[in-house]
């Protein structure tokens, strides 16, 4: 006697025909809400910029441990850098005031640095100094 169960292949399926249409919901609800959600919500008119607004104009002066002083890569005779800053430094009626920038070796003295600084600073330009090893 053979004891077999039979089993019945009925070839089961599930229906996915609700599944696509949650999933089309969703999609369609989702699209709707991200081009609602704006995140500039405020409307501000931005500043523009006019014809007459200059570039921000600088000078780099650098400075080595011998204590040689440089304006771009031309080497200067430190007296003679506020008579070449002059020249070199736009004059007049700038809406930006002109900036130097002063590159140092770590072993000269904070003097020195200062020193340009001043220069700079009786001609009417904004300074920044870095320090490098």
């Amino acid at each position: 006697m053979s004891i077999r169960k039979r089993f019945k292949s009925d070839d089961t399926e599930l229906d996915t025909g609700p599944l696509n249409d949650i999933l089309f919901i969703l999609m369609f609800f989702f699209l709707i809400i991200s081009t609602m959600a704006n995140p500039n919500v405020i409307k501000v008119s931005n500043p523009r910029a006019t014809s007459e607004a200059k570039a921000k104009q600088s000078v780099i002066v650098s400075i080595n441990k011998e204590k040689e002083v440089y304006i771009g890569q031309e080497k200067i005779v430190f007296d003679s850098l506020e008579s070449i800053l002059r020249s070199r430094l736009p004059v007049g009626d700038s809406l930006v005031k002109p900036a130097v920038v002063i590159n140092a070796d770590s072993l000269v003295s904070w003097g020195d640095i200062v020193k340009i600084m001043e220069v700079a600073k009786k001609l009417g330009a904004t300074t920044s100094a870095s320090v490098k090893n």
